[in-house]
């Protein structure tokens, strides 16, 4: 699939659809409680549904069901005994969160379950998160080291390990999978980035009453041994990642936007961005759950920014740094480059395409005020790299056709016809 871009300004009201990091801990946790959880506006995307298909096939069940419009998942658990009776491989597609949190599940029993997924889910490594498990008395195959696809056969014993924290995924993981353990686990955590996610993972845990203590550097934590999930009703915030998109268009073409249905009390690192736009000059003003941005001045960006708690926004900010003044410095985000594509090549590539002055650092982007035209640009089948090329065309002049951006589906399938609304000129080709 390919998006064409022209320049335009944004106006209008934009609806943020539900957050892809909650939907997947909530099909989760659902999956592997007793009883019958019931979760309210799900993200409905490529990534979720693979995760939901997974659930179903480890002995989940589900019910869809409307209410006043929103859509409720009605998830009946396995009390913590997973089933795979047609014994397949689990298609885990793109979703690399899935993977990672699923292979912490699937070490909680004896059944042997496999996972794989498409070809870029196959390049994401997994070798700390293993090694962490193996530690625990979990049996780990790949085909190849460190890498899906993968088997996994527990049950998790407990005691003590350790995880390279270079992604909170990992974390998350062994967060979910060990209250389900015979022993009590302490699990020490080097190299942490991305802690608000762990913030959404122990706001998880604190909801299902699961019993933990952790060192307030997060460089360890011990989880009770023996607990069990219990089923829950949990109504899934807008995703801020995603909202940084209507963010970034709005600054970039200085427009007005009402992004709704945000929750600034929620743990999502990536509403750290509304306030980095603030000092680059937006006008940022909250009324209860929606928020209005705007700006009347130039675009500051002299000025650096540390992304480590927040790498999902760096194209975007990558994007959003070509139209402000000065040198936009985006560092301390070296584990940009393990997502879906490394993010930092790929965003210093395609801006460039566009007559962007970029540089790629080690562990980010140097960005200056630059003058964009259109191009022909590479998506990279990278939905973030998707997004953010696109708000970059909308302040460009003449014409931009990304390429392989079908991929935008993952976590915002809805995300052109609703920059339609907002005036965005954009359409599918």
């Amino acid at each position: 699939m390919k998006i064409k871009v022209q320049k335009s300004v944004v106006q209008g009201e934009i609806s943020v659809p539900g957050s892809k990091s909650h939907t997947i801990r909530a099909i989760l946790l659902a999956l592997m409680a007793t009883g019958v959880s019931t979760i309210k506006n799900p993200l409905v995307s490529e990534d979720t549904i693979s995760c939901l298909y997974a659930a179903l096939k480890l002995g989940a069940e589900l019910s869809e069901i409307y209410e006043d419009q929103v859509l409720i998942w009605k998830i009946k658990g396995t009390g913590g005994k997973l089933t795979n009776k047609t014994d397949e491989i689990i298609d885990l597609g793109n979703s690399g969160t899935s993977l990672r949190l699923l292979a912490g599940m699937a070490a909680t029993g004896s059944l042997k379950i496999c996972f794989d997924g498409d070809h870029s889910l196959r390049g994401r490594p997994m070798g700390s998160l293993i090694s962490a498990l193996e530690k625990l008395g979990v049996t780990v195959g790949t085909s190849e080291e460190g890498k899906c696809p993968l088997t996994v056969r527990g049950p998790i014993t407990g005691s003590e390990t350790t995880v390279n924290g270079k992604s909170s995924q990992f974390v998350t993981s062994l967060l979910f999978a060990t209250p389900l353990a015979e022993q009590d686990t302490k699990i020490n955590i080097v190299n942490l980035n991305e802690r608000p996610y762990i913030d959404v993972t122990l706001d998880w845990l604190d909801f299902m009453g699961i019993k933990y203590s952790f060192e307030e550097d997060y460089s360890s934590f011990t989880v009770k041994g023996k607990q069990k999930y219990k089923a829950y009703t949990r109504t899934m915030p807008a995703d801020f990642s995603t909202a940084t998109f209507a963010l970034g268009a709005a600054a970039i073409t200085k427009g007005k936007l009402i992004i709704k249905n945000l929750d600034f009390n929620d743990k999502q690192g990536d509403k750290e961005i509304f306030d980095h736009l603030k000092r680059m000059g937006m006008r940022v003003r909250k009324n209860n759950n929606n928020v209005v941005v705007y700006r009347n001045v130039e675009l500051n960006g002299d000025m650096e920014f540390d992304l480590n708690a927040t790498p999902d926004a760096l194209p975007a900010m990558a994007a959003i740094a070509c139209y402000a003044t000065g040198k936009t410095i985006l560092g301390n985000v070296i584990h940009a480059r393990m997502k879906e594509t490394d993010r930092i090549v790929a965003m210093a590539e395609e801006l460039t395409k566009m007559g962007a002055k970029i540089s790629e650092i080690q562990d980010g982007l140097v960005v200056h005020k630059s003058e964009l035209h259109g191009a022909v640009v590479n998506g990279h089948n990278d939905h973030r790299i998707i997004m953010a090329l696109v708000i970059a065309a909308l302040g460009a002049t003449g014409e931009t056709t990304i390429e392989n951006a079908r991929a935008v589906s993952v976590t915002y399938p809805d995300f052109v016809k609703d920059f339609q609304k907002i005036h965005a000129d954009i359409q599918k080709a």
